[in-house]
């Protein structure tokens, strides 16, 4: 959607669209070179068409991450956002994803303007790690019930911004590392199957940060390997997740357990 809306704001100014695609390169290098950003021409309607769709798809991968958030989290059903909440917090995320790249973008040419050599790429890979701490700290927030607070997710955000930026920094490495050793015919079909695993893995160790900021905080630990939940912290987290299913304010379920045998 931004790259469609960039094309007709700058197409004339071709310095601009070269700085927010390095920008956007930056953030997802294992995109490589498939996004360009070219001067476009055409009519509003396949533009607004176009914009919906996206729009639509975005917010589904937000509802996506909404729902496995507060899953995570063991927030009731009755205590998550309704469909137009939920709907709301998803664009605002997207929003604040844009907002991110265009500061990104100022942000490179700030640091690549005023310094040079190994001090540049240390200076970019700080600000990409703090602009991440942004981003994960809008995502966690606006991706999670209210119910549970901001204090809570701080070790996560954290952790998850770090390994994005190793992401970051590796991954096209990694997508060129893959694709250069495969035959033109298939290049394309390489690039998707390493796309899908480079996003694969800043999904996965997205929910392992959400997961470890919901065990430090309720302190679920130790946990039994085998056997029946004899542990306190078994019987919270089996709780908690019964607890999923209250759906309405006037429904409230009670979880008991049997002593082993």
């Amino acid at each position: 959607m931004f790259v469609t809306i960039l094309g007709y704001v700058l197409q004339h100014n071709h310095g601009e669209l070269l700085s927010v695609e390095r920008s956007v390169q930056k953030n997802f290098p294992a995109l490589g070179s498939v996004i360009k950003f070219t001067s476009l021409q055409g009519h509003v309607l396949p533009l607004v068409i176009g914009v919906v769709t996206s729009l639509w798809s975005g917010l589904g991968v937000t509802s996506a991450a909404q729902n496995a958030f507060d899953t995570v989290w063991a927030v009731p059903y009755k205590a998550r956002p309704n469909f137009l909440k939920a709907r709301a917090r998803g664009l605002a995320l997207l929003v604040a994803l844009g907002v991110l790249f265009m500061v990104a973008t100022g942000a490179s040419g700030l640091v690549s303007g005023g310094l040079g050599g190994p001090a540049a790429t240390v200076a970019g890979i700080v600000v990409s790690l703090l602009i991440n701490v942004v981003l994960f700290l809008a995502a966690f927030r606006l991706m999670t019930a209210s119910t549970v607070p901001t204090r809570d997710m701080w070790t996560g955000i954290v952790l998850a911004a770090v390994f994005w930026t190793v992401l970051q920094s590796v991954g096209g490495l990694y997508v060129g590392h893959v694709i250069k050793h495969i035959p033109a015919a298939y290049s394309s079909f390489a690039f998707i199957i390493a796309l899908l695993v480079w996003l694969r893995l800043g999904a996965q160790v997205t929910l392992y940060a959400v997961e470890l900021n919901v065990v430090l905080e309720r302190r679920l630990w130790p946990r039994s390997l085998i056997g029946p939940p004899v542990e306190p912290a078994d019987q919270e987290t089996y709780a908690a997740l019964a607890k999923i299913e209250e759906r309405h304010q006037a429904e409230q379920v009670d979880v008991s357990f049997e002593p082993p045998g």
